[in-house]
C-alpha cells in the first residue's frame, strides 16, 4: 500500500475531530486519540509496534449513500449513512493517523450485489473486460489489502464472480472453497504482507473463509463447480499453513457470523454461523473481522480452548455504516513479534463526507443505474404497501404470490402435473415499501422484490403444507390478548434465530384459482396455530397434493422450512423473480390489485380476530 499524502497540521486537526466524532458509543475514543499522533510516526519502534486493522463487510453494492428504491438518499430511523465512499474516508484518515506503513485494511464479503446497481452490472451491462465493476472501482481506490468472499457474491454465478476478481487490485479469499470434486483450492485461501517496523518486518497472515450455506442457497450456481468446507474444519489445515508459511501475526476475514446456530438446520453438516466456535477451536488466530450476520461489535474476546489466549472479534454492522479499528500491539522477544494486546472499536459513517476519490471513479456507473430504475413500464392501479404485512394480508404480497403462481401454472401446463392446483409462498421482505397509484417504475417492482431469487415449483402434500406454515408461524409471539403492538407479536426468537426470526422468513401462502385460507392462533403454542385450512373452501386434506411457487433460497433451505429440500422439483426454468414481476407489468400494461388481492389469511387469539398496532 503506498503512503498516504501528508496533511497539514491544520487539515490534521480537522481529521482528528472528525474521528474522535465518529468512535461508536461503547468504543474508547481515548484508544483512538492516544494512539493517533502522525507526528510521532505510529507504530514505529524498536521493540514495540501497533499494527492496524481496518475492516468492513456486507458492503452489498452499496457506494453511496443513496437508495435506489426510493431515489433519494438513503435515510433510516437511527440517522445512518450508508456507502463505501464514506467509509473509505474514515480509512483514509485512520490511514493518515497511524501511518499508512502500518495499516492494512480487510473486508469480509458480501460485496457484488444487493442494490440495483449491482443488478445492472450483472443483469443488464454484465461487468466485462471493457466493463468494470463498480465495486472493483470503488474498492480498488480504496486500496484494500484483501477481501473474503461472501455468500452473496455467487448470486449472479461464478462467471461473474471471477469478472469481478480479475478486477480487483488485491486477493479474493476464500480458503474453505474447492474445486467440485478435485479437492484443490479454487480460490486464494490467504496472503502474507509484510509490515515495516522500526526493528525489522513483522509478516501477517491475511486469511478468509465464507459460510458454507453457498452450497445450499446458490446450488444452481456452484453445483457441480464448486464445494464448500466447513470453516472450522478447514482452518485446522490452512492455520498452519499459514503459520509455517512465517505468519507472525493471523488476521481472519470471516463471512460467518460469531452467534452460533444455522438457518439451515441439519441440511448441512457445517453450521452456518461460526466465527465464535473458529476463535475458541483453532489455535493461532489473533483477531477475526466478522461477517455475514448485520450485527454491530465493537469488540468482543473469545477464549481459544487449547491455548487460553484470547482471540478479539469485531463486526462492523453492513453497508458501509461502520468500521472496525483493531489495534494490536505487537511485542519483538527471542527474534518473533507476537501480539501482547489486542482491541478493537467502531466508527461511525454518519460523521464522514464521501470520498471524492470513489464519487470520480462511480458516479457514472450509479447514474447508469439510476435511469435504469426510474424506467415506467406500467401502472398499479392502487397503492402496495408491506407496512402491515407481517401482521395483515397484504396486496404487496399477494402481487408477487399472483405472478410467481401464474408462471409456475404456465410451465407445469400440458406436463403431467398441469392438474394440480398451484399455491405459492413470498415473505414481507420489507417493511418500507409503499408504492403509489399510477406509474410504476423498474424500481417499484425492486421494491417490492428485493432480493436475486429464482423461481422453481415442488409437490407438497396436505400435511405438508400444514406443517410448512406451523413453521411459519413460529415467527409470532405467544399473545393472549386481543389488541397487541406490533413489537410485542412479531419477530419470535426460535432455535434457529435466537435474536428473532426475521421479516423474510415469514412466509404467505396464495392460493391461485382458489383461495387458501387459513386463520393463526397466535394464542396456542407454536406447532399448534393453523386453524381452518380451506383450499377452495373445502378443508385440506392431508393426501392432497398441490405444485408450490418457492424461490431457490427457501427451496435450497433457508429458512429450514420443512418438506421442501427433499420434496420432488416440477419445474426450475431458474428465472428471476424481479424479473419475471418486471416482465408480467411491461406485458399487461398494468399491475391491477383487482385480479390478485384477497384476504385470505388473519390472525387470532384464541379464535378473537387479533387487533394489532405499529
Amino acid at each position: 500500500m503506498s503512503e498516504s499524502t501528508s496533511l497539514s497540521p491544520a487539515s490534521r486537526i480537522s481529521r482528528r475531530a472528525m474521528l474522535a466524532a465518529a468512535v461508536v458509543a461503547g468504543s474508547s475514543a481515548s484508544a483512538l486519540l492516544a494512539a493517533s499522533p502522525a507526528e510521532a510516526a505510529p507504530g514505529l519502534d524498536r521493540k514495540n509496534f501497533r499494527l492496524t486493522v481496518l475492516g468492513t463487510t456486507d458492503l452489498h453494492n452499496n457506494v453511496f449513500n443513496w437508495d435506489y428504491f426510493k431515489n433519494a438518499p438513503y435515510t433510516d430511523k437511527a440517522g445512518n449513512r450508508i456507502g463505501i465512499a464514506q467509509a473509505s474516508t474514515l480509512i483514509k484518515a485512520v490511514r493518515e493517523e497511524r501511518g499508512a506503513a502500518a495499516t492494512l485494511t480487510l473486508d469480509a464479503g458480501d460485496t457484488i450485489q444487493g442494490t440495483p446497481l449491482a443488478y445492472y452490472f450483472a443483469k443488464i451491462t454484465p461487468a466485462s473486460a471493457t466493463v468494470k465493476h463498480p465495486m472493483a472501482l470503488a474498492m480498488n481506490a480504496v486500496g484494500y489489502d484483501a477481501v473474503a468472499l461472501g455468500n452473496h457474491e455467487f448470486n449472479y454465478g461464478v462467471d461473474l464472480l471471477r469478472t469481478w476478481e480479475s478486477q480487483l487490485t488485491f486477493p479474493l479469499l476464500g480458503a474453505n472453497v474447492h474445486v467440485a470434486g478435485s479437492g484443490a483450492r479454487a480460490f486464494t485461501p490467504y496472503v502474507l504482507k509484510r509490515v515495516k517496523t522500526g526493528n525489522g518486518w513483522v509478516t501477517v497472515g491475511l486469511v478468509g473463509f465464507v459460510t458454507p450455506g453457498c452450497a445450499l442457497w446458490d446450488r444452481h450456481n456452484v453445483e457441480g463447480k464448486l464445494d464448500f468446507n466447513g470453516i472450522v474444519e478447514e482452518a485446522k489445515v490452512v492455520i498452519p499453513e499459514v503459520k509455517a508459511a512465517g505468519a507472525d501475526v493471523v488476521i481472519v476475514s470471516c463471512h460467518s457470523g460469531a452467534t452460533p446456530g444455522s438457518s439451515y438446520g441439519d441440511a448441512l453438516p457445517f453450521p452456518e454461523n461460526a466465527s465464535s466456535q473458529l476463535a475458541e477451536d483453532v489455535p493461532g488466530i489473533d483477531a477475526i473481522l466478522v461477517g455475514h450476520a448485520h450485527q454491530e461489535i465493537p469488540e468482543r474476546f473469545v477464549v481459544n480452548k487449547s491455548t487460553g489466549k484470547q482471540v478479539l472479534l469485531t463486526e462492523p454492522l453492513r453497508w458501509g455504516m461502520r468500521v472496525s479499528v483493531i489495534d494490536l500491539d505487537l511485542v519483538k522477544e527471542r527474534g518473533g513479534w507476537t501480539v501482547a494486546s489486542a482491541h478493537s472499536h467502531l466508527l461511525d459513517a454518519r460523521t464522514a463526507p464521501e470520498d471524492q476519490q470513489i464519487v470520480s471513479a462511480v458516479s457514472a456507473a450509479h447514474q447508469a443505474a439510476v435511469t435504469y430504475v426510474n424506467k415506467v413500464i406500467g401502472t398499479s392501479t392502487q397503492p402496495l404497501s408491506t407496512a402491515t404485512a407481517c401482521w395483515e394480508d397484504s396486496a404487496a404480497v399477494d402481487a408477487i404470490n399472483f405472478v410467481q403462481a401464474s408462471r409456475i401454472k404456465a410451465e407445469l401446463a400440458g406436463g403431467a402435473a398441469a392438474s394440480l392446483p398451484v399455491l405459492s409462498i413470498a415473505a414481507p421482505f420489507s417493511r418500507e415499501v409503499d408504492v403509489k397509484a399510477g406509474p410504476l417504475t423498474i424500481r417499484d417492482i425492486a421494491g417490492l422484490y428485493i432480493f436475486d431469487n429464482t423461481l422453481l415449483s415442488i409437490k407438497l402434500t396436505g400435511a405438508q403444507l400444514k406443517a410448512y406454515l406451523e413453521w411459519s408461524a413460529a415467527y409470532y409471539k405467544t399473545v393472549t390478548a386481543t389488541s397487541v403492538a406490533s413489537a410485542d407479536l412479531t419477530n419470535a426468537p426460535t432455535s434457529l434465530a435466537p435474536a428473532g426470526t426475521p421479516d423474510y422468513n415469514y412466509d404467505i401462502v396464495f392460493g391461485l384459482d382458489a383461495p387458501l385460507e387459513y386463520s393463526i392462533d397466535v394464542a396456542k403454542p407454536a406447532g399448534q396455530r393453523i386453524q381452518g385450512l380451506l383450499y377452495g373452501g373445502v378443508p385440506v386434506p392431508d393426501a392432497q397434493e398441490f405444485a408450490l411457487a418457492i424461490n431457490n433460497y427457501r427451496q435450497s433451505g433457508g429458512g429450514n422450512f420443512p418438506g421442501v429440500t427433499m420434496a420432488p422439483v416440477l419445474s426450475n426454468s431458474q428465472q428471476e423473480i424481479r424479473q419475471l414481476m418486471i416482465d408480467y407489468v411491461v406485458e399487461h400494461g398494468t399491475l391491477d390489485a383487482a385480479v390478485f388481492a384477497r384476504q385470505d389469511w388473519k390472525l387470532v387469539a384464541n379464535g378473537v380476530p387479533l387487533s394489532v398496532t405499529p
